[in-house]
C-alpha cells in the first residue's frame, strides 16, 4: 500500500535558507516472510535509517532482577557471532555504521543507520546482533559496572529519588512499581541466562514495527526485512504484564534529603493513546504545560517568580496511562508552589481554556509537528512510534483535521475529565517547608531512609 501525504517537510538548507519543501510518501512493505514496516524513500543522500522495536520491555523484568533490559540494551553491540567486542566494535567504526538499542517500560527499540555502501555488512551486524549476541564475560561485567555507577548517580539525585517514590507509591504490586534502571544489587543479580531468556522471549516477530527511511527501495526493503527479522520466532514468552491505575490517590509524601532545594513529582490518572478525547488532551497539555506561554510557566514561574522550571505531561502507557509532571523550588518556596499548580488543575478542570489559549496551542501543534521530520533519523522514529500506537498509515493526511475538530465543548468536557486536582499524587524530595504528608514515602531501594 502506498500514500502521498499532503504534509509538506521544512528542511532547512546551510545559513537556514529554505530549500524546496518535498511531500512525505510512505509505502507499506511487506517481505516474502511476512514481516511489515513502513517505508520512505529518500535517494538524495546515500544513507538509510531503519528504526525497530518489540513489545516487551522494562516492565517484563522479574522481581530482583530489574535493569535486565536496560542490561541487554547495553550489551547488544558488544560481541555478536563469530566478533567479539573488540572486533564488533570495530567493524562498526571502520564503517561508519550507527546501531543503537534502548529499553522503554513497555518496549524495547533499536535504529540502525549506515551508508548505502556498508549496507549489507550493517545489516548482518544487525541480525547478529538479534539472534546471536555473544554476552562475552569481560563486556557483560564492564557494561554492568557501569551501570551500578550510573545508578550510585542516580540516586544521589532528587529528582531520580523522586520519580522512582512515586512510581513505587503509585504501583505497589505492579512491574510499573520498579524502576527498570534497577538498583546496584538487582542488576549485579542478573546473569547471562537471564540476559539470553530475554533475548529469545522477547525478539520475536509478533508486536514488531519497522520504520526505513533513506535511500532503499520497497524490494530491497522486502529482503532486508527477512534477512535481519525472517528467522526470529513468530511470538514469544514474556509474561503479559497486567492493565493497572495508581494505587496513591491524592497523596503526599516527603523524603527528607539535607538539600536547599525541593523537586517535585507529581501525577494520576490520564488517558490512553486510542482513546478518542487524546487529541483534546493533547490540546489542553500544551495550553496547561507546553513551555513558555504556557499555564503553569505563566502563573508559577513568570508572575510570581516560584520555581525555577515546571512541566507536565501526558504519558499513555500501555497498562495505565498517566498525566505526569514535577517543578523545582527552594524549599521555602515549594508549598506555595504545589498549591498554585494545584489551583491550576482545578481552574483548568471547572473552566477549561479560552478560545485564545485554544487557536494558540493548536497553532503550535500543527506548525511543530513538522520539525520533527527534518532528517531520516527523526522520521524513521516518529513512522515507528505512530506504528507503537497502532495509527493508519494516513495519520498524517488526517491528523490536522483530527485536532481540527476538537470544539470549545470538547476541550471543557475534556479538561474535567483529565485534570483532577484531588487525585494528584505529589512527592517532594527536599527539606520542603509547610509540607504536611498525608502518607510515608516508600522505601526507594539503595537510598537509605531519611524521613517521611
Amino acid at each position: 500500500m502506498r500514500r502521498t501525504l499532503a504534509i509538506l517537510v521544512l528542511v532547512l538548507g546551510i545559513g537556514g535558507r529554505a530549500l524546496p519543501a518535498a511531500a512525505l510518501d510512505i509505502q507499506e512493505v511487506v517481505s516474502p516472510g511476512g514481516v511489515k514496516a513502513w517505508l520512505v524513500e529518500d535517494h538524495s543522500n546515500p544513507i538509510l535509517s531503519l528504526s525497530f522495536s518489540f513489545a516487551g520491555g522494562e516492565s517484563s523484568d522479574p522481581a530482583g532482577k530489574e535493569g535486565r533490559a536496560r542490561l541487554v540494551s547495553g550489551l547488544l553491540d558488544e560481541g555478536a557471532g563469530e566478533m567479539d567486542s573488540q572486533a564488533f566494535q570495530k567493524a562498526l567504526t571502520d564503517n561508519s555504521i550507527s546501531l543503537r538499542f534502548n529499553s522503554r517500560i513497555d518496549r524495547f527499540s533499536g535504529e540502525l543507520v549506515t551508508l548505502t555502501e556498508t549496507r549489507e555488512l550493517a545489516v548482518d551486524m544487525l541480525r547478529l546482533a538479534l539472534t546471536a549476541p555473544r554476552f562475552d564475560a569481560e563486556p557483560v561485567e564492564r557494561i554492568r559496572a557501569q551501570i551500578q555507577a550510573s545508578l550510585r548517580n542516580d540516586l544521589q539525585n532528587p529528582r531520580s529519588i523522586a520519580s522512582r517514590a512515586w512510581w513505587a507509591a503509585s504501583f505497589p504490586d505492579h512491574p510499573y512499581g520498579r524502576s527498570g534502571d534497577g538498583t546496584a544489587d538487582s542488576v549485579a543479580a542478573v546473569t547471562v541466562d537471564d540476559l539470553r531468556s530475554f533475548v529469545g522471549a522477547a525478539f520475536v516477530r509478533k508486536g514488531l514495527v519497522v520504520a526505513a527511511v533513506g535511500d532503499i527501495d520497497a524490494p530491497a526493503l522486502a529482503a532486508l526485512l527477512d534477512r535481519v527479522f525472517g528467522s526470529l520466532p513468530a511470538a514469544g514468552s514474556l509474561a503479559p504484564v497486567p492493565d493497572a491505575a495508581p494505587k496513591a490517590v491524592g497523596q503526599t509524601m516527603v523524603v527528607e534529603v539535607p538539600v536547599p532545594q525541593s523537586l517535585v513529582v507529581f501525577g494520576h490518572a490520564g488517558i490512553a493513546r486510542d482513546d478518542p478525547d487524546w487529541y483534546a488532551a493533547s490540546l489542553l497539555n500544551e495550553i496547561m504545560a507546553g513551555g513558555f506561554g504556557s499555564r503553569l510557566t505563566e502563573e508559577i514561574r513568570e508572575k510570581r517568580g516560584l520555581v525555577y522550571g515546571v512541566y507536565a505531561y501526558l504519558l499513555p502507557l500501555d497498562h495505565a496511562p498517566l498525566v505526569m509532571g514535577g517543578l523545582a523550588t527552594q524549599n521555602a518556596r515549594v508549598a506555595e508552589s504545589v498549591e498554585i499548580l494545584r489551583q491550576e488543575w482545578k481552574r483548568m478542570a471547572d473552566q477549561g481554556p479560552t478560545d485564545a489559549e485554544r487557536s494558540d496551542a493548536l497553532t503550535y501543534l500543527l506548525g511543530s509537528f513538522p520539525l520533527r521530520l527534518t532528517d531520516s533519523d527523526g522520521t524513521a522514529g516518529v513512522l515507528m512510534g505512530l506504528q507503537e500506537g497502532d495509527l493508519p498509515i494516513d495519520y498524517f493526511d488526517r491528523r490536522e483535521a483530527l485536532y481540527r475538530a476538537v470544539t470549545p465543548a470538547d476541550l471543557r468536557r475534556v479538561a474535567a475529565r483529565l485534570y483532577r486536582p484531588e487525585q494528584l499524587t505529589v512527592v517532594f524530595v527536599g527539606m520542603p517547608e509547610a509540607v504536611t504528608p498525608t502518607a510515608p514515602a516508600p522505601r526507594v531501594p539503595g537510598v537509605p531512609s531519611r524521613g517521611g
